[in-house]
């Protein structure tokens, strides 16, 4: 059967938007260390467009600086379950990358997703675990558990780094005590805030720059995203991720146009961009995760294939979890348990 004229119209006007020519500036508002600078080159000569890059370290920085107002970015990089968060708030440009040009290469398992179904505001940036890294000429033992940084062995006491994610160590400590995510319950909470507390005195910090100080050997132990460890590894042979066996977080980060945005034709081309295989290759050539869009394997690194923090050991995958968003009220429970571990 033959499309109508009006489909043909409506193809033929997408793809002028997709494909057009552009100018000006593009903000883009990312995690730190998470950009590839060949990537922004790329798009900066294909469209004529100077993009800026301003870095956060957590989805509660992000989200918090994006509900103020008054920021001037385009673009924002949550995390899934952030993203109906950001939708319920109104914060999100419904871009509709369901219907861009280079749609078509998002992996199929990518395409539906709970936190965007049908993807009507985001594209698929990297995806991967969150779980535990060591440098295992410090410590010899089991790394694929949680007690490494919440009841860390002698050889870790007072060496231990934790990451200032807050849903990423909630949910972490609830799995290790046998609670699910999102739970409002308060016997179980009590469980997680008096475990996070016992621990904290035996950590050496609560620091997001992990990359650097794995790779020096400034932290002998971390909690930490796969492909930051990865990136460590690559400096010092001595870094091993563990995926623990009590529960660990499943991410993806997503591309979204914010609602504000003062260019959002060039975010536009920004996300159908990073959906071309190439170029996705580029992101996770820089950061070491994976990425959600076929045929970009073709265009890593050879390593990228078969690297342990890329790949998980089969006996490992079940505990791995994506972390649903959780209501107002279990979120507000979070942070209370958040607010004292900081004190």
């Amino acid at each position: 059967m033959r499309p109508s004229f009006l489909a043909l119209s409506a193809t033929a006007l997408l793809a002028l938007s997709t494909q057009a020519f552009a100018a000006g500036e593009l903000n883009i508002y990312n995690w730190g260390n998470y950009t590839n600078p060949d990537l922004i080159k790329k798009f900066e000569k294909a469209h004529d467009v100077k993009v800026t890059i301003t870095d956060y370290d957590s989805n509660t920085t992000a989200l918090t600086k994006i509900e103020a107002g008054g920021h001037g970015f385009d673009i924002v990089v949550p995390t899934g379950n952030y993203v109906p968060i950001y939708v319920e708030k109104g914060l999100l440009l419904e871009s509709r990358p369901d219907q861009m040009e280079h749609f078509k290469n998002v992996s199929e398992s990518w395409r539906d997703v709970p936190w965007d179904p049908k993807r009507h505001y985001t594209v698929p940036w990297q995806w991967g675990t969150t779980g535990v890294a060591v440098d295992t000429s410090v410590y010899g033992g089991d790394i694929n558990t949680s007690a490494i940084f919440l009841d860390p062995p002698a050889e870790l006491v007072g060496k231990v780094n934790v990451v200032p994610e807050m849903n990423d160590i909630i949910n972490m400590t609830l799995f290790y005590v046998g609670g699910e995510p999102c739970t409002t319950d308060k016997t179980v909470l009590k469980k997680v805030r008096d475990v996070l507390v016992a621990a904290k005195p035996k950590w050496l910090s609560m620091d997001y720059g992990t990359t650097d100080k794995l790779s020096s050997g400034e932290y002998p132990a971390t909690v930490n995203w796969n492909g930051s460890t990865f990136r460590a590894r690559l400096n010092n042979p001595k870094v091993a991720y563990g995926y623990p066996k009590e529960g660990y977080p499943l991410w993806m980060d997503a591309v979204a146009i914010l609602k504000d945005a003062k260019n959002p034709e060039n975010a536009k081309l920004f996300q159908n961009f990073i959906m071309e295989p190439e170029n996705a290759a580029l992101i996770s050539a820089f950061a070491r995760y994976a990425n959600g869009i076929d045929g970009s394997e073709a265009f890593m690194p050879e390593e990228m294939r078969t690297a342990p923090e890329i790949v998980t050991p089969a006996e490992l995958r079940g505990p791995g979890k994506f972390l649903p968003t959780c209501s107002g009220e279990s979120r507000d429970l979070y942070t209370a348990i958040w607010t004292e571990l900081q004190k």
